[in-house]
């Protein structure tokens, strides 16, 4: 079964989109119907299916889990003692906790079979870039 590994480079905290590159990946493997898997092979960011259209979305969910969970140096988060890293070290592990590393996307007619407003994001949680590897597997 045909499987890659791909790197996005993030600019710190935020969405990055990379619907494209699974859609290359799916078109090159000539895999007709199967499950794409999309893992993320760290623990301080995630992935997570999301409109595409709108950028309002992304920064909303943004503001969301900023306010969900604050860096460790807020007084809320005073009860945080993994910081080796800075504020949003411990922070950026809750909120990929809080959402996914992997994903499994039918393939449907030699396509993913996402909605028409759907796209795939890298959810960077740290505030410094990174470079961030995702596997991708497709099962037939």
């Amino acid at each position: 079964m045909p499987s890659t590994t791909i790197t996005i480079d993030t600019r710190g905290q935020g969405l990055y989109e990379f619907t494209g590159a699974i859609d290359d990946f799916v078109t090159a493997s000539g895999v007709d119907e199967g499950l794409l898997t999309v893992f993320v092979r760290h623990t301080s960011c995630s992935l997570i299916i999301q409109e595409n259209a709108d950028p309002d979305v992304r920064r909303d969910l943004q503001e969301f889990f900023a306010r969900l969970v604050p860096p460790s140096s807020s007084p809320t988060m005073n009860w945080i003692r993994h910081t080796d890293e800075g504020p949003d070290d411990m922070p950026a592990h809750i909120k990929a906790a809080l959402t996914q590393v992997s994903i499994g996307i039918p393939v449907i007619a030699g396509r993913p079979a996402l909605g028409t407003w759907q796209g795939i994001y890298l959810f960077e949680h740290r505030d410094r870039p990174h470079r961030r590897n995702l596997v991708l597997h497709l099962s037939a």
